[in-house]
């Protein structure tokens, strides 16, 4: 059996897995003529939905990440300039006049 198969991540396949292996057992000509292909295009589409499923798990993962930095960096800027950045904006708005009244 392929290794890949065998990972965690598809053992909502391994019904499908099973069946193509069993076909592949039962008589090897089976395989030269292309008997098994029923079982083996229904587990073709069952890794390509797992993989398309683990990959919206891992989206959505990486986005409760990236919100969770994001919230850790406004944090820190809130300690350093204030709520809602006013002392940031101050500041900004200080350079923004003396690089106009040069």
């Amino acid at each position: 059996m392929h290794p890949q198969l065998e990972a965690k991540r598809f053992d909502s396949c391994i019904d499908f897995i099973q069946a193509l292996d069993q076909c592949h057992q039962r008589e090897y000509y089976k395989r030269m003529f292309g008997l098994c292909d029923i079982e083996k295009e229904a587990l073709s589409k069952c890794l390509h939905e797992a993989r398309k499923n683990g990959e919206k798990e891992q989206i959505a993962i990486m986005r409760e990440k990236r919100k969770a930095l994001e919230n850790k960096w406004k944090k820190m800027d809130e300690e350093e300039y204030g709520e809602d950045l006013v002392l940031k904006k101050l500041l900004e708005r200080h350079s923004d006049k003396l690089k106009g009244s040069k």
